[in-house]
């Protein structure tokens, strides 16, 4: 199942104006016994080379510098996009979030087991950003590149109907 979120500028964080955040519920099987090699290796062969396997900062930051699909490997989690007045989500396994630039993100609470596999499309990185953006930061978001395709489902995945 789909879902889009769109955010608006919080003051601190910009979010994207332009660009909704893609929420993948059940994009891959829970019963998968390694989840995070399966996110690894569909990413890969849509173009979005995995980066890391970790979690989500317990912070609110955001990324200029590049576009961001997390994929939810193991566990579950409560995370709020968009800034402190922004939106909570619960995540499980077999989730994944796919973040337009500029887009805020924190995690409130994870089981002991969460683990995200998070990967950029090639030449785009995961900058930590915290500070307020200021307008070179929000024209840097304006004028990253779109991905070719979407992470999750390739070519013709809903990335191209919503981006």
């Amino acid at each position: 199942m789909l879902r889009t979120l769109n955010l608006g500028d919080d003051g601190t964080i910009p979010n994207n104006p332009d660009l909704p955040v893609l929420i993948y519920g059940n994009a891959f099987p829970e019963t998968s016994t390694d989840l995070a090699s399966l996110m690894e290796t569909r990413f890969t062969e849509n173009g979005w080379p995995p980066q890391w396997r970790n979690g989500i900062y317990a912070f609110h930051h955001y990324h200029c510098e590049g576009h961001e699909v997390l994929g939810i490997a193991a566990g579950e989690a409560e995370v709020m996009l968009g800034g402190t007045q922004g939106e909570r989500l619960s995540l499980r396994k077999g989730d994944v979030l796919l973040l337009p630039a500029g887009t805020g993100h924190c995690r409130v609470s994870a089981s002991e087991d969460f683990l995200v596999v998070g990967a950029y499309p090639p030449g785009q990185n995961g900058d930590i950003r915290r500070e307020p953006a200021t307008a070179a930061t929000k024209r840097a978001i304006a004028e990253l590149p779109y991905p070719d395709t979407d992470p999750v489902f390739g070519a013709d995945g809903p990335l191209s109907d919503h981006w």
